[in-house]
């Protein structure tokens, strides 16, 4: 009883968590933040195969120097684009996701951060951030605040 009592308060915690990053939404503006190199993911069974940049906000920016810990409020925003052929280079294609952090203490299934992901279009993707969020940063940058890119990456 008591194990079936503890997968039921799970599954609520994490239904939870995808619940709210339903209802969360693209900060305006957020393409004139600092914005980052291109990085090429060529890993075709990633889930980020293509090629993105990562936005981080002000309030982020000190603490993505230092490699962390984020003052609540923080937020990234990585836009990714497929990858096309121009002369033998991988080279941006069209806009396939986007996808926010937002440090946010009461996302308790979720490390303190509020993932979500979002069509190109901008439109919520419905990506389970649990699954496909929070186990990966947690797995990656457990000791980074779950900020798995580094400033040094950045630029």
């Amino acid at each position: 009883m008591k194990g079936i009592a503890w997968a039921v308060a799970l599954l609520s915690v994490a239904a939870a968590a995808t619940a709210h990053a339903a209802g969360a939404s693209l900060p305006k503006g957020y393409e004139k933040w600092d914005m980052s190199k291109e990085k090429v993911i060529a890993d075709k069974s990633s889930l980020f195969y293509g090629i993105h940049n990562i936005y981080v906000d002000k309030k982020a920016m000190t603490a993505y120097r230092k490699g962390g810990p984020y003052p609540e409020g923080s937020r990234f925003v990585v836009v990714q684009h497929t990858i096309k052929d121009v002369g033998g280079k991988p080279s941006k294609g069209k806009r396939s996701m986007i996808v926010l952090m937002t440090k946010d203490k009461k996302q308790t299934a979720t490390g303190g951060w509020l993932f979500a992901g979002f069509t190109a279009e901008g439109k919520p993707s419905g990506v389970d951030t649990v699954k496909n969020c929070y186990e990966c940063h947690l797995k990656e940058a457990g000791s980074r605040d779950l900020v798995i890119s580094r400033y040094a990456d950045f630029r």
